[in-house]
């Protein structure tokens, strides 16, 4: 699976870390539904990581469709909380 985080890059992670991956999304939804600024920024820097350590970099000169966009790092917790669906910011 391919994400993308906004003003960073593409990583491709395998499905198997999807689990983890919602684990942490749903702790940024909690932080986000609570206006906890704090803990949003704490927990949307735990998700990003994760997908940096469990995916592969791809290439900047390679060009492929993302299947999840992330918000970038220094987004806003009110500019997630737009983009927030009803599963988070990763399904399932």
């Amino acid at each position: 699976m391919i994400i993308r985080i906004l003003g960073e890059g593409q990583y491709d992670v395998p499905e198997s870390a999807l689990t983890d991956l919602n684990t942490l999304d749903a702790a940024v939804q909690t932080a986000v539904d609570t206006g906890d600024t704090t803990a949003f920024r704490a927990r949307l820097g735990d998700l990003l990581a994760a997908v940096r350590a469990r995916g592969t970099h791809v290439p900047d000169d390679v060009l492929t469709a993302s299947n999840l966009v992330l918000p970038a790092s220094d987004s806003e917790l009110a500019d997630v909380a737009a983009l927030l669906g009803d599963e988070g910011l990763i399904p399932g």
